[in-house]
């Protein structure tokens, strides 16, 4: 009998000492074991991340974690790291870090006081606001003439918290990402979609017929991308915001963002003065 209660304790601690350690790895050590940081980003959100004509998985947020994070991360590491991708949208990017599935949120994702509560965000990467695309001659202009209209927006966005705070009377309709969100509105299934600027600069520039198409009212949120990663992982999180630092004190960061947003770049976008100027005191010695 105390053979058994030995074996069946001995089990227990097994097993106890086993999922501890398995619950105990950071991201930094879940990096250098496998030689990969795993990232979750956008398919179809140019020109931040998106497939191009060429079957190629693209974009500035890529570019960014390519050529700012990842050489950053290697040296800490001592060890060649490789970068792979999954697909992310709003209504997963929570789930997929906090299942492991991914180390990283590299997208359009805004850092919220609400989202803060789940994971923590890097440094500030670019910064947008909220407007409509609609078709050219529509009746809405901003945010004070969608009263009682279909307007659509993605799943677990903040477009769509501030709309059904600030206009209850919309008809909201959320769609799983923004492909599914601009065919509804193709197809007059709504009359104006709620999105980022930026996001629709570059669903706009890649439209069959970009000057059906057109974005109306000033900002009516105040957008602030960041990467995302798991909760208390300081150590990962200084070295994402090393990479961005290293690359906006450079001017690395200024050439990728002309390279996508420039005048030559897949969806132009001015970068203003008070933007630079905010990013550049991000990352100056306090």
């Amino acid at each position: 009998m105390k053979r058994r209660v030995v074996i069946v304790i001995a089990a227990v601690l097994f097993v106890f000492t086993n999922a501890t350690s398995a619950r105990a790895e950071t991201t930094l050590e879940k990096i250098k074991r496998t030689g990969t940081l795993t990232i979750g980003t956008r398919t179809g959100s140019p020109p931040f991340a998106y497939i191009n004509k060429n079957n190629e998985w693209v974009g500035f947020s890529i570019d960014l974690v390519e050529q700012a994070i990842l050489p950053v991360l290697s040296k800490k590491l001592g060890k060649q790291i490789k970068l792979e991708k999954k697909e992310s949208a709003p209504p997963t990017r929570i789930p997929l870090l906090t299942s492991n599935a991914v180390d990283l949120i590299a997208e359009t994702m805004t850092d919220t006081k609400e989202r803060r509560e789940s994971v923590d965000f890097s440094l500030t990467f670019f910064v947008t606001g909220a407007q409509f695309l609609v078709k050219k001659g529509s009746p809405i202009k901003d945010i004070n003439s969608i009263a009682a209209k279909r307007v659509a927006a993605q799943q677990g966005s903040t477009n769509a918290r501030i709309i059904r705070e600030r206009v209850p009377s919309a008809k909201l309709l959320e769609f799983p990402d923004q492909p599914a969100a601009f065919q509804a509105l193709v197809q007059g299934q709504v009359e104006a979609y709620a999105n980022d600027g930026i996001q629709l600069a570059g669903l706009k520039a890649k439209a069959p017929k970009p000057d059906e198409w057109i974005i109306v009212g000033d900002f009516f949120s105040h957008e602030p991308y960041g990467m995302a990663m798991r909760k208390n992982e300081p150590d990962f999180l200084q070295v994402v915001n090393a990479g961005l630092r290293e690359a906006i004190e450079s001017g690395r960061y200024f050439e990728l963002y002309e390279k996508w947003f420039g005048p030559k770049g897949e969806v132009p976008y001015p970068l203003t003065p008070e933007t630079k100027k905010f990013l550049q005191k991000q990352v100056a010695p306090k």
